[in-house]
């Protein structure tokens, strides 16, 4: 791990590289674009296509291996694997699209899966990366990659609709090489650095650009998107929107350029005194470790890295200080806010409630962006890219503001982000009966709230994890419970709307679906599906409120100061 010093540029670099890397990992968010092809190309009806979904699901949120492969391996090579699941992947999908090869169900539901994994190759190595580099940002930080990654289906969208003349066939093509030519550009720039011991002065200014840069994108690609589809935009027109977007999109590498043109000069005396820590391990030198009292000595609110249990009574202080002079050597079991080990971690309730809460959030949400195109056709809208592009906004939205809301009052207030969870699923409540209700005009609405509910459990999410497990083993941690995705999608879409949709379709024109790709209407086609998901989020409401409850302490002890304090790790 490199030896930097704080403000350097390399983790700025990074960051920016990330952005790009964290749109190529959204690439799972394309299904609704191409899933059409597959039914009417492929002849398959909307149970076969529901859990082609789930298999979109799976590939998407299963990332143990990536989990494992990031505490290993170094970033390059996490990407690279991603790159090569994207290719082969694609690959075969596109041959079944075009109709180059004809290939059985089952291969394509296995490729599918192959080729969505890459999502979590991806995402895994820039978010484990990032957040490590700054730890004591990592709520800004998780809000500012997963809303890029919130955006990645607009992105994609503008290409498909623009470039790709609305083709699923160039899609997947597209996706099948450009995605891993983008990871062999960019794979070199994210790499580990050591963070900076505290709080940059520069460094609240350069998020806010990165956060700005990322809402003057996503405003930018819902405007073209609706013109679009108003007035048609002419070829010339369409590639000047493309090129300005891939302009918004290299915006965080400004940063470092910046940094390169105006350097800041720090004086050796701050240079000598300023302890360098990373998130796991402390880096201080023998001589220095001697003249220093991490575990008695109260510390600052900018450069703490001490112990933050320090009310401790004094038997345990004293239990310390001879485990410190070799008297006694006692292997302890982590405190929350402290390095987990996985074994450690799911034996805690908390870990499991946190689980639970997002399967809840996210299983459910997923089950609406998986069957969005055929929901939208059920309520009279045949042009759903429109429907698409709103909840990926706002789905960016909810990514953004979480990290942003939750890390302000957090440190302002000491109240844990699991709050927010609570208050978007009741939210949830009420947009699932909105959908429920089919009421005209209230589609758009309904999407735009489920948007930004569904897009605020992934930046809540991510911290949370970090902050009460550690950051050693996060990646393993963050990938476990992403798994709440697939199961989400397996139980509420594959085996709940596709079965309830397919039925109504044939009570409609009473015919046997198992041959057959007609589509249903009507508000009946999902009604069920969206009372089930508000009964499941009332559940996940009350789940989100006992956990928050459960660790506002730890939330208090860690955020004492006004900003983040590293807690020092077990020696487990």
């Amino acid at each position: 791990m490199a030896n930097l010093k704080a403000g350097s540029r390399p983790p700025w670099v990074g960051l920016g590289a990330a952005v790009w890397l964290q749109i190529a990992s959204g690439n799972a968010y394309n299904f609704p674009l191409y899933s059409h092809s597959l039914k009417s190309v492929l002849g398959f009806n909307q149970h076969q296509l529901t859990m082609l979904g789930v298999a979109n699901d799976i590939g998407e949120n299963v990332g143990l291996l990536p989990g494992i492969a990031s505490n290993r391996f170094p970033p390059w090579l996490v990407l690279f694997i991603g790159s090569l699941a994207c290719f082969f992947g694609y690959g075969v999908l596109w041959l079944a699209v075009s109709r180059t090869l004809q290939l059985p169900y089952w291969l394509l539901w296995i490729a599918l899966c192959v080729a969505t994994n890459s999502s979590a190759w991806l995402s895994t190595a820039v978010l484990v990366t990032n957040m490590r580099n700054f730890p004591l940002s990592r709520g800004t930080v998780a809000g500012i990659l997963k809303g890029y990654g919130g955006l990645s289906a607009a992105v994609f969208t503008e290409v498909y609709s623009m470039l790709l003349n609305n083709s699923s066939s160039k899609l997947l093509m597209f996706l099948a090489l450009g995605v891993p030519i983008l990871c062999f550009i960019m794979m070199y720039f994210v790499r580990p650095c050591t963070p900076a011991s505290g709080e940059d002065s520069a460094e609240r200014g350069h998020f806010l650009f990165t956060q700005a840069a990322s809402v003057v994108l996503g405003l930018f690609l819902l405007g073209t998107t609706v013109l679009d589809h108003m007035f048609h935009l002419s070829a010339s027109i369409s590639y000047v929107s493309v090129a300005i977007m891939i302009i918004l999109l290299m915006a965080p590498l400004a940063i470092p350029v910046k940094m390169t043109l105006h350097r800041k000069r720090t004086s050796r005396s701050e240079m000598l005194d300023q302890p360098i820590r990373s998130s796991d391990r402390s880096v201080l030198g023998e001589g220095d470790a001697d003249k220093t009292e991490p575990l008695l000595k109260p510390s600052s609110s900018t450069a703490d890295f001490g112990s933050f249990r320090e009310g401790d009574e004094a038997s345990e202080v004293a239990m310390l200080l001879a485990e410190g002079e070799g008297a006694v050597k006692k292997k302890r079991r982590p405190k929350r806010g402290e390095d987990f080990k996985f074994s450690e971690a799911v034996v805690k309730a908390d870990f499991w409630l946190l689980f639970s809460i997002y399967f809840v959030g996210v299983g459910s949400g997923v089950t609406v962006l998986n069957n969005l195109a055929q929901i939208g056709i059920a309520q009279g809208v045949q042009n759903t890219t429109i429907l698409l592009s709103l909840f990926s906004f706002c789905n960016f939205v909810g990514r953004l503001g979480g990290g942003i809301i939750s890390e302000y009052f957090v440190r302002s207030k000491t109240i844990p982000r699991t709050i927010w969870m609570a208050c978007t699923q009741f939210i949830m409540i009420i947009t699932y009966l909105l959908f429920a209700s089919a009421i005209d005009g209230t589609l758009y609405a309904a999407t735009a709230l489920l948007g930004i509910c569904y897009g605020v459990q992934f930046s809540i999410m991510i911290p949370t994890v970090s902050e009460l497990f550690g950051l050693k083993h996060f990646g393993i941690f963050y990938n476990f419970i992403s798994l709440g995705n697939p199961l989400g999608a397996l139980l509420f879409s594959g085996l709940l709307a596709g079965f309830i949709y397919d039925n109504e379709a044939a009570k409609q024109h009473g015919v046997n679906l198992l041959s057959s790709t007609v589509s249903c209407l009507g508000p009946n086609c999902f009604r069920v599906t969206f009372l089930v998901l508000a009964g499941v989020c009332g559940v996940g409401s009350i789940l989100s409120i006992i956990l928050s409850m459960r660790i506002w302490p730890v939330y208090q002890m860690l955020y004492a100061g006004g900003s983040f304090r590293l807690p020092q790790t077990s020696n487990n």
